[in-house]
């Protein structure tokens, strides 16, 4: 065997993928449609402003064990938010764990690089082949599929397979014949890499041949603790642990004197580690574990799950992602497919799990908790509310959906301030962006009858959060009915989206028999209106005097201005719990649709927004790239007009989504921008969560069939789907005529057929009336 593996390892170096790599979306060689998982095409996103990665995942996974390109200091880590971009030459090595679609930069944990030869120590320039560890590598070799990456390092001769389970990450490495194989370990290198973002750190290697530890940094999340646990499934012929702070820097494992290389253990803030197994003739496996609780913790989850089978580990986290992707069978054209089980694949990477096996948590007290249930974590929630919870609430037990509110309700048990995550990784609170979005993400949950979730637990939560005066001017919210721009950044938008989430309390208490406390949070759900200029026609931000701020330009955007990410065009829609009463303060239906038209239609020449990194994918001054924008397309339909709604998907779609690796106009955002798309494919979507509709825009598919608990099925099928029939002639719901523009979650879930007829012209009748528009607080009866 051990020649047959010489001779599968030059293989493998000198084909590429032509071993293993994962059969390109489109059609197989039989004319069939690929299978979900054949469909996926990770590297989507991964150039551009999508911020994805490549690497191998498992669903919900704690471990994402991705490639690591060129972040080499952070000024540059907004563009690497992933670790990776698909045009980077050269490869630093593997870390494992990985925020997937983020605004933001941090992780890279636990880097390993597979050297032959020499130790190097630094990782070198990308400029200079050869002065450091990283490697070139040739985009032909590299290959991907949901839980499986390879890629030939050209510097190195490697040939790296990674794949990943729950809790763990599997490499798998071939040698050059005849070369020293040796594994270093980085504890330095991170993303988003800045002096002095390594708080501590340490490595030590036990008897028994397993190397542990830690290191803990100011990163996004200050003093997050990522422990780790790696074993080796040869034995290990020589050793060097360094600290580089203190120890001088050297080739090999050699240096008189200093007998670095008989440390078993060594701290401090600048780490590294190399570990030499001689030259082999089989493949080497590198195992890792991690965890924010502890080194124990680690090891508990490194021996949770499979040995050393590499390709056991890759079929296990095949058929998981299989199972997940199945519950959608999508029937569109080749692209189109794609692109939907792709995002489908990007939606349900996060959250992620974030207990060790043992149940055990980090909460954002920075103390370890126990719990029966899985947590979990990673909640970029000002983006997730809008439609990636909700498509969770669909395509995931609800088992899962409840392990996930439960999260966020024990998270804000044991949080220091007692509220309610805002935008969390591995239990540590980041305090990035606005709002306080869990609330809707409970309450939609919890309104569409997913069990297991305690309704008064929740609700105090909910409300502990609504009520914490020191955060975001909410004190100020509260007794005047708006948060004023002169004491409080950001004002016109925090008091919409207060008075939203505000809104979804308000559901809750009404669902539990709360009315004193339904009353209450109504009352906050029209504090919009006090952000209303009724000169302008604008959301816009008042001063504590009642004053609104001067001077204004509703295109100016500018962080800790008035807006969050935005200016007056896109936050003027976001009323999502009372378009109706919105639509009557812009003038009515004409005037709304007039509107709506000016910020598509809006000549952008001259306007500079180089400055704002998240403003992306601009159709006038409709923002697909940025979340405030999402669901603006849909207020066509709350005006009477739906044929413009059907207008604009078919234009948002076709320019905003590609099947190539700049195919994403803005960063994921953590499954969001994928949700967007999963809902609007198949004809509707949740512009308000809460309110346990979806609003119909149009589909993109010829069929979508949602695979429902129970065997039950909804199908969404087409007729008359080609790129000139942009508009619906006519709906059913289960055979017989469908005239309201929208459909409830629980119609949804009783299983059935949604069957659009699509045509060249539009029907201006069909949903224009009154009686037949979504859910508004103003006219519900």
């Amino acid at each position: 065997m051990r020649g047959v593996w010489i001779g599968l390892g030059l293989a493998l170096w000198l084909a590429g993928p032509a071993l293993g790599q994962a059969q390109a979306p489109g059609q197989d060689e039989r004319g069939a449609a690929p299978s979900p998982v054949e469909a996926v095409d990770v590297f989507i996103g991964t150039a551009g402003k999508g911020h994805t990665f490549p690497g191998a995942v498992a669903p919900f996974g704690m471990v994402q064990l991705s490639p690591d390109t060129d972040y080499r200091h952070f000024r540059q880590s907004y563009d690497w938010a992933a670790g990776y971009r698909y045009d980077d030459p050269t490869i630093l090595g593997f870390s494992h764990t990985h925020f997937s679609g983020t605004g933001h930069s941090d992780l890279g944990d636990v880097l390993i690089t597979p050297l032959s030869g020499e130790i190097v120590w630094d990782a070198g320039d990308p400029a200079q082949p050869g002065s450091g560890y990283r490697s070139r590598y040739d985009k032909a070799t590299e290959t991907a599929e949901p839980g499986y990456y390879a890629v030939t390092l050209a510097d190195s001769r490697v040939r790296a397979e990674l794949t990943a389970g729950l809790r763990t990450g599997l490499h798998r490495y071939v040698f050059p014949a005849g070369e020293e194989a040796r594994i270093l370990l980085d504890l330095r290198a991170s993303i988003y890499d800045y002096p002095g973002k390594v708080l501590w750190s340490r490595i030590r290697v036990r008897p028994d041949g397993t190397v542990t530890g830690m290191r803990e940094t100011r990163g996004w999340a200050p003093g997050r603790q990522q422990y780790f646990a790696i074993r080796f499934s040869r034995p290990v012929l020589g050793q060097a642990l360094q600290n580089r702070e203190t120890d001088i820097a050297y080739n090999g494992f050699r240096q008189p004197g200093r007998g670095v290389e008989d440390r078993a253990q060594v701290q401090g803030r600048a780490l590294q580690a190399a570990f030499s197994f001689g030259p082999l003739d089989e493949p080497l496996l590198v195992r890792v574990a991690v965890s924010s609780v502890d080194e124990a913790g680690a090891v508990l989850n490194l021996e949770s799950e499979p040995g050393f089978d590499f390709d056991a580990q890759r079929a296990e986290t095949r058929a998981q992602w299989s199972e997940a992707l199945s519950v959608l069978d999508i029937e569109a054209e080749p692209e189109m497919r794609t692109g939907l089980y792709t995002a489908l694949y990007h939606a349900l990477i996060a959250p992620s799990v974030t207990s060790d096996a043992d149940g055990r948590w980090r909460g954002p007290d920075n103390q370890v908790h126990q719990r029966d249930a899985v947590t979990y974590s990673t909640f970029s929630l000002w983006d997730t509310f809008r439609a990636e919870h909700p498509l969770l609430t669909l395509v995931q037990p609800a088992a899962r959906n409840a392990d996930i509110v439960n999260s966020l309700i024990a998270a804000r048990e044991v949080s220091p301030y007692g509220i309610l995550p805002v935008w969390s990784v591995q239990g540590q609170e980041t305090w990035t962006m606005i709002g306080y979005h869990a609330v809707p993400v409970i309450a939609d949950a919890y309104l569409k009858g997913i069990p297991g979730i305690d309704g008064d637990r929740a609700l105090a939560a909910m409300i502990a959060s609504a009520t914490y005066r020191p955060y975001g001017g909410l004190g100020d919210y509260m007794d005047l009915g708006y948060v004023p721009i002169d004491r409080e950044p950001e004002a016109a938008s925090k008091t919409v989206e207060y008075a939203y989430d505000d809104w979804t309390i308000a559901r809750m208490a009404e669902r539990l028999g709360r009315a004193d406390v339904a009353t209450e949070y109504d009352r906050r759900a029209g504090f919009w209106k006090n952000t209303w200029d009724a000169q302008t026609r604008f959301v816009r931000a008042r001063k504590a005097d009642g004053s609104f701020r001067e001077p204004f330009d509703p295109v100016a955007i500018n962080y800790g201005s008035d807006y969050t990410e935005g200016n007056a065009w896109q936050y003027s829609w976001f009323v999502p719990q009372d378009m109706a009463g919105l639509v009557e303060v812009m003038g009515g239906d004409a005037a709304t649709v007039a509107r709506l038209d000016a910020m598509f239609d809006h000549d952008n020449t001259g306007l500079d927004y180089s400055h704002a990194e998240d403003i992306a994918g601009l159709i006038g001054q409709y923002i697909h790239g940025n979340e405030p924008s999402h669901h603006s397309a849909y207020a066509y339909v709350h005006a009477g007009q739906p044929w413009r709604t059907q207008e604009r998907l078919k234009q948002i779609v076709e320019s905003q989504y590609q099947s190539r690796p700049d195919g994403l106009s803005g960063n994921d955002d953590v499954g969001q921008m994928s949700a967007w798309l999963m809902f609007t494919a198949m004809g509707f979507y949740p512009v308000t969560p809460g309110s346990g509709q979806y609003v119909i825009g149009r589909p993109f598919t010829e069929r979508t069939t949602l695979n429902l608990p129970d065997g039950r099925r909804f199908v969404i099928s087409t007729g008359g789907l080609a790129d000139a029939n942009r508009y619906i002639r006519s709906v059913t719901l289960n055979g017989r005529p469908l005239d309201r523009t929208w459909i409830g979650h629980d119609e949804i879930l009783a299983g059935g057929e949604l069957h659009f007829v699509m045509g060249a012209e539009p029907n201006r009748s069909w949903g224009a009336g009154a009686a037949a528009r979504p859910y508004s607080m103003s006219t519900a009866r």
